[in-house]
């Protein structure tokens, strides 16, 4: 069993005061306001190098399998990252794990910058890019442990809607904005250093002023062994298939994020003729619509139903949205106020997952930290499963093939996820939002 003492936290989280508060009315949890501010600085130093880093290899020598490689190598260890967010929550509590996360990003950045990149050894490369890709889940995913751990049902939705409002705010949206200001001013290579300071600061803001209490205990019971615990974390994926199907909706979710990562940068400026400043300014404008429609559909998700929600417009969305971010600039060539449009409405569709890490937690309400242990992982494999695709199928079918294989995958989560029916325990819980 794994986190059976979140529940009790969940129903002493929404005393009167907190409650009448602007954060509160806003669907964010009144003590971890600062929070969300602090997770919105990491991860645009985080999300800096997510438009150009491909592009930025490959000039420097690198050939298109090893730019797809040092990817995936990297998404294998935010996949494991993203799983051990959860479990490690269990054991030590979310605050000790974001620390973990932070202390790893900042050291593997520090040797990617001062040694790897500088000597463009591949293999240096592999392991501090790679190794690197531990740190932003423990600390990112951390929090969302956090949330869902101090959060009331009823508004877990809304909740989660600000973590990836705040998410994506930095990754890529305002991160791959800012590297279009300072590449052009500063030097692809001094950006990342401009990254490195962001992270730094958006980790002390979380770690010096979120004082809520439920994230500095571990999760799970006293009493229960640090093997059972992290034996649960992974049994749960099949001890529950509804939690093994949501975290395989989770990994299809963004999926198509990283994969486009890679190479989509070259498709844009090669192939469609695009500026390198121009295809950071469509990447902006896709996740610029993606934090402001995360907090409609986490609302959505409250009102209308969780599954509905991730079915119909993350699944089905995304499966149209993602063929057309392919053929439409193909059909209009470099004309950037369509290539914006079409981005932001696949950006929008994106967002139809969000109230997925409100429903994750209660479809297993005994065994919340499990839980969110796979959703994280799910969350974690799309890092990987993205660059993967990319890598394996590209030279073998194109970017359009590409982009039918990830459409394809939509359509089946919006499948899987009409399977993902909450017992009847937590359905009475999240009744007065009707997110059943």
């Amino acid at each position: 069993m794994a986190a059976p003492s979140v529940s009790p936290a969940v129903s002493t989280a929404s005393p009167s005061a907190p409650s009448r508060s602007w954060a509160d009315r806003l669907g964010m949890p009144h003590l971890l306001r600062w929070g969300f501010v602090g997770l919105l600085i990491f991860m645009i130093g985080d999300g800096v190098e997510s438009g150009y880093l491909s592009t930025f290899l490959l000039d420097r020598g690198l050939e298109q399998g090893q730019v797809g490689l040092l990817f995936t190598v990297y998404g294998v260890a935010a996949g494991v990252a993203a799983w051990a967010s959860g479990a490690l929550s269990d054991l030590w509590g979310p605050r000790r794990v974001m620390i973990l996360g932070l202390v790893l990003w900042v050291i593997f950045q520090l040797v990617l910058l001062t040694v790897a990149l500088p000597s463009m050894d591949f293999t240096l490369l592999l392991v501090s890019y790679g190794l690197r890709g531990l740190g932003y889940p423990l600390f990112a995913y951390g929090f969302l442990v956090w949330i869902a751990a101090c959060t009331p049902s009823h508004r877990l939705g809304s909740a989660v809607g600000w973590f990836w409002f705040a998410f994506t705010g930095g990754l890529p949206t305002l991160g791959s904005l800012l590297a279009s200001a300072t590449i052009p001013a500063l030097g692809a290579f001094n950006t990342l250093w401009i990254a490195f300071g962001l992270v730094i600061v958006g980790g002390l803001v979380v770690l010096t002023t979120v004082r809520e209490r439920t994230g500095f205990s571990r999760l799970a019971p006293e009493g229960e062994k640090p093997v059972a615990t992290l034996a649960s974390s992974l049994t749960i994926l099949w001890r529950n298939p509804r939690i093994g199907m949501g975290a395989a909706v989770r990994a299809i979710n963004t999926a198509s994020q990283f994969g486009f990562l890679v190479f989509l940068p070259v498709f844009f400026t090669k192939e469609i003729g695009f500026e390198l400043g121009e295809w950071l300014q469509i990447l902006s404008v896709v996740f610029l619509t993606n934090i402001f429609f995360n907090l409609i559909f986490g609302i959505v998700g409250d009102k209308f139903g969780w599954r509905q929600t991730i079915a119909l417009f993350g699944g089905v969305g995304c499966a149209v949205t993602t063929l057309a971010f392919y053929y439409v600039p193909l059909a209009a060539g470099p004309n950037l106020i369509v290539a914006m449009a079409v981005g932001a409405a696949y950006g929008a569709t994106l967002a139809g997952f969000v109230p997925l890490s409100a429903l994750m937690p209660s479809l297993a309400p005994e065994h919340k930290g499990a839980a969110m242990s796979a959703l994280n992982f799910g969350a974690g494999m799309s890092v990987f499963l993205g660059p993967l695709i990319a890598t394996l199928f590209l030279s073998l079918i194109g970017v359009g093939g590409v982009m039918w294989i990830f459409a394809g995958l939509y359509l089946l989560s919006a499948v899987l996820t009409w399977q993902l029916k909450l017992p009847a325990a937590s359905r009475h819980a999240a009744a007065p939002s009707n997110a059943q």
